[in-house]
Order: C-alpha cells, then structure tokens, then sequence
C-alpha cells in the first residue's frame, strides 16, 4: 500500500539507543571527526569542577587561615582552566557541526533517491508541502538534534560525575541530599513524550500545508488574480497560520509546566542543603572551605537541570523526526523490479491487455476488463468522454500504475517482467502540459538523450518544427526559457516536449492529448511535429478532436471504464447509432 505521509506516523516507539542505531551508518564515515568532537565534550564536562574543587582550600587556606603566600595563584588557575575548557567548547561545537551538515546531507541525499523512484500513486495521495518537509525539514531538525544532543549529552555526563565527586569529596551526607532531589527533578522527564507526540505530528502536517500554499500561490498566480481569489487564498493561509498557534499554544501547555517546576524542586534541594550544612559547619563535621565548594558543585550541577526541560522537548522532537525518516527509509515502493526482471530491447510485435481492470481507490473500478491489441509501428487513437479511462489506459504501459487484474505484454512478455529502467526508456510521452526544467532549450531537449550529439539535436529541432523559433534567438538552443517554460508559448512548449521525444527515439510513443490546449494556428505547426515523431513507432493518441485521429490505424472509443467499439475511421462511422458516430456528429455536424 502506498505510504500516505498525512498519517501519524505508525513506527513503534524507538528505545534511545535505537534512534542511535538507525542514524549509525551516516555516522560512519565521520566515524573519527564524529568521535573527536564527542571526546572533546568528556574534558569540557569534567572541567566543570575545578572551579567547586579549587574554592576550598582556597576558602580555607585564604580566607580563614589567611596563610596562603600566594593568594592570586588560585584565581589565576581558575581562568586558565576555564580558557582551556573554552578552546575545547569552540574546537568541539566545530567538528559537531562539521560532521552534523555532513551526515545532513547523507540522509537528505538518500530521501531524495527514495522520492525519485516512488510511484505517481504516491504524489497522488500526498501534497507538495508535506513532501518537502517530511524529505527535507526532518532531516534538518534529526540530524542537528541528534548530533547536538550527543555532544551536550556527553559533556553533562562526565560533568554530573565530576561534579557529584566534588560533593562526596566535600559532604557525603550533603551529597545523599542531593541526588536525591536529582532525581526527583529529572523522574517527569518520563512523561513528556506521550504528551507532545500527536502535537508535533499535527505541527509536522500543518506545516507542510503551509509549504503547500506557498508553492499552489506561485504556480497559481494567474488564476488568482484572474479569479480575484486573493482574499480565499489569504483566508486559507490564515487559517493554517491560526491553526498552527493553537498548536504551538498546546504545546507550550503541555511543556511548560516543566522547567519552573525544576525550579522548585532544585530550589528545595539548596535549601535542604544549605539548612542541613550549616548544621554540619557548626558541629564541626565539615568546613566552611567544603561548604563553599559543595555548594558551588552543586550549583553547577543543578543549573542544567533547571533548564533541561525545553533542551528536552527539542531531544524529543529530534527523536521523532528521526522516527518519521525511518518510515520513509524502511518504506519499499510497490512498483519495482522483479527478481527476475529482464531488459527490454525491442518491440517487435507489439502490445496487449489481457482483461486488464484497475481502480485508484480500493472498489472503485476505473478499467472494466480491457482487451486492446496495437501492432508494432502501428497507431491507436482513444477516443471517448472524459474520465472514461483513456489517460489511465496509457499510465499502465510505463507502469507508473499496476494493474489490478489482468496484464498488459509487449512481445508477450508481461511488462512486470522488464526492469523498469528499460520499459521506460523504450516509451516517449508527449503531454498536454509537459513539464520542463529551468534552463535553456538545450538543457530540456538534452533530456531525451545526454550524450547526444550537435548533429542529433538539430536533427530532433527541425523534426519538432522548432528550428525556425530557435534560429529568431539570439542564443539560440541555450536561451533560457524560465522555470517551467514560463518563457515559452503552449506551441513552443509543446514542440519543445516533441523535441526531447525525438532525441529519446523510443519505440512507443505516447501523445496525451497533445494538442488540446492550442489555437488552431499552434495546432497545425504542432500536429506536423507530432506527424513527424510518429514514423516508424508504436503510437497511443489521447484526443477530443477526431480530426487529429482520423488517420489512425484503429480508433477505440473508450467510456466508462471499457471498450464501446473499436475500428478505423470509415468503419466507426458505418455504424449506425455508434458510439463514434455519435462523437463525430457532436462534433462536425
């Protein structure tokens, strides 16, 4: 079943070394960058308790014996330490960030394979703003916060040791004292999980609506302001903005209570301390000296704490988007090749389906039994009502769909049988709004064959009837024509596609209807260039103008999901109160 991104998420909970574990093999080949940065955090942690250890004797040598012969020695050592553990902190948040972009990128580089072979059902089902944050923004917010949190992780573990060495050191009975309110401020930490997990998903969706409205606002533009939709549009954006406050208010109320109830109990823990040391100071059990330097040891330690509470909540949101990549990671597209899946070389015979039936949502048939033969280098037109089927007859042959029942052979062979790469490049498409890249004429055109040479890609020009539009450029084959082809015409756009399909030379070619969307002028030149790319090949022809099919060597009338009649044109149109006939005369008469 295709993977629907606008679903919570349904991995298990990951253990904490499991989210460890996944990330493992991006780590690796920073393995030793990796493990230097998370070194450097052990002496930074430990460092943390110099300044505690050194306050006493200097508090008691210093300031109560007054016997010390050098008394600036203490503070001078004091800052060197913390210029060390400094340089140590810089050098150590460097190679984190170093290796963190790296590994960044390693996983955004493996999402954005995933996306490149996912079935169109994918893109169907998922829009393009949930896309881009859940194949890009997650890797960003994993990465960072896994990285960080090692580092940071690391550091306050040899920092706590350090530090809770300095207590015993100082007060053993102080420092029973103290763990034991630690562990009373760190025991909600268990909670926090469960209560913000179906809000950072909820974020995680509006979010990506809002990505959406984005990219639907600047490949809309002209129907906006056509429709006047500004205010619609607005009103849209606005509620995704106000439902995204609500969202982010939620968590704050679920969150919050965190960090000022640390500081109570930390608060509970220094006065328990400070009451119960002055006890000791004043039976004599321990020095002001110690006092000093367990107070201070334990201000240290208890600082993170109280703090630790949103730190925390960013670890989780790491945690779960590292949770959300696993998905997507671990997820295998239904369309793939076969173990035993061979390499398509020609097309000798043709093409076939076998009662084939299909349906996009489950029960809801689209195809009902379809038999349909096309011989090699012959051409079939599908003609019909919209929504009869007619573009998803030809969206099953490269397979960007599988059929439900039924199969579909080229030379008699099932297609599931060929790998996918050599099925599809044996097949040229010519839409009805193709997609272009941003570039030039020759970067599009290119597309159909890389290495082609100066002498293929005027031969695909003129083939196209593009050579005289090219020749009026001043760059000619490298002007650029904008993102999407902005720059362009339909009728250059479209001679542009047939261009590309000339220079791919597969085969099969597949014309959905092509020239639909043109003035009659732009319809001649283009029909022409499509003429020309369909000598020789096996030729599918979507079109609502039978002007364009007449031609054809069969014509099948497709409505409702089956075969109403097929034949060549003379022969459709014999027939009396025929489905063609019917199309024609709507049409001409």
């Amino acid at each position: 079943m295709t993977v629907n991104l606008q679903a919570v998420t349904n991995v298990p909970q990951m253990e904490f070394s499991a989210h460890y574990k996944k990330m493992l093999p991006y780590v690796k080949p920073y393995y030793v960058r990796a493990l230097f940065a998370v070194a450097l955090s052990i002496p930074i942690g430990a460092l943390d308790a110099v300044i505690a250890w050194a306050l006493k004797p200097f508090m008691d040598v210093v300031l109560v014996d007054k016997s010390a012969h050098s008394p600036l020695l203490i503070p001078i050592v004091i800052v060197l330490f913390t210029i060390f553990q400094g340089a140590l902190t810089y050098m150590s948040t460097y190679m984190n960030a170093w290796v963190g972009m790296k590994i960044t990128q390693d996983v955004k580089r493996d999402l954005y394979k995933k996306l490149l072979y996912l079935e169109p059902a994918f893109f169907d089902k998922n829009n393009s703003g949930l896309i881009i944050q859940r194949f890009s923004g997650d890797a960003d917010t994993a990465c960072t916060g896994l990285l960080d949190n090692i580092r940071v992780f690391t550091s306050r573990i040899f920092s706590t040791i350090s530090l809770i060495c300095v207590l015993f050191y100082n007060s053993w009975q102080l420092a029973l004292i103290a763990i034991v309110v630690l562990g009373g401020a760190l025991a909600p930490l268990a909670y926090v999980r469960r209560l913000i997990k179906n809000v950072v998903q909820e974020q995680v969706k509006a979010g990506g609506s809002v990505l959406t409205n984005y990219n639907e606002t600047y490949a809309g533009s002209k129907t906006i302001a056509s429709y006047n939709l500004q205010k619609l549009c607005y009103e849209k954006y606005d509620g995704i903005l106000r439902r995204l406050f609500r969202l982010g208010i939620k968590m704050v109320q679920k969150t919050a209570w965190l960090t000022p109830m640390m500081h109570v109990i930390v608060a509970i823990g220094v006065a328990a301390v400070i009451g119960f040391g002055s006890y000791l100071i004043v039976n004599g059990i321990i020095t002001s000296g110690n006092f000093v330097s367990f107070i201070t040891a334990l201000i240290l330690l208890y600082t993170p704490i109280k703090n630790i509470g949103k730190s925390f909540n960013a670890v989780q949101v790491s945690f779960m988007a590292i949770e959300r990549i696993s998905e997507i990671l671990d997820f295998e597209p239904e369309i793939k090749n076969e173990a035993s899946a061979k390499e398509l070389k020609k097309v000798k015979k043709g093409i076939s389906f076998k009662n084939v039936c299909f349906e996009y949502e489950e029960n809801v048939p689209v195809l009902k039994n379809i038999n349909l033969e096309a011989k090699a280098g012959t051409t079939v037109a599908l003609v019909g009502n919209s929504g009869g089927g007619k573009s998803t007859i030809v969206n099953l042959i490269p397979r960007f769909y599988d059929v439900k029942s039924g199969e579909i052979k080229i030379d008699d062979v099932n297609i599931k049988d060929y790998t996918l790469e050599s099925l599809r490049d044996k097949i040229a498409f010519v839409f009805q709004d193709n997609f272009l890249f941003g570039g030039t004429l020759r970067d599009n055109i290119l597309l159909g064959k890389e290495d082609a040479t100066e002498e293929e890609i005027n031969r695909a020009v003129k083939m196209a009837c593009l050579d005289e539009f090219v020749a009026e450029q001043e760059k000619g084959l490298d002007t650029p024509i904008g993102e999407r082809g902005t720059l362009l015409s339909g009728g250059q756009r479209q001679r542009l596609a047939i261009a590309r399909a000339f220079l791919k030379n597969a085969p099969i070619v597949i014309l959905d209807e092509a020239t639909s969307a043109l003035d009659n002028k732009s319809e001649a030149v283009v029909q022409k260039a499509i003429e020309n790319l369909m000598k020789d090949r096996t030729v599918f022809v979507i079109a609502h103008r039978l002007s364009t099919v007449q031609n054809a060597d069969k014509i099948v009338v497709i409505n409702d999901g089956k075969i109403k009649e097929e034949g060549t044109h003379k022969e459709l149109l014999q027939k009396e109160h025929g489905a063609y006939k019917t199309l024609y005369n709507a049409q001409f008469k």
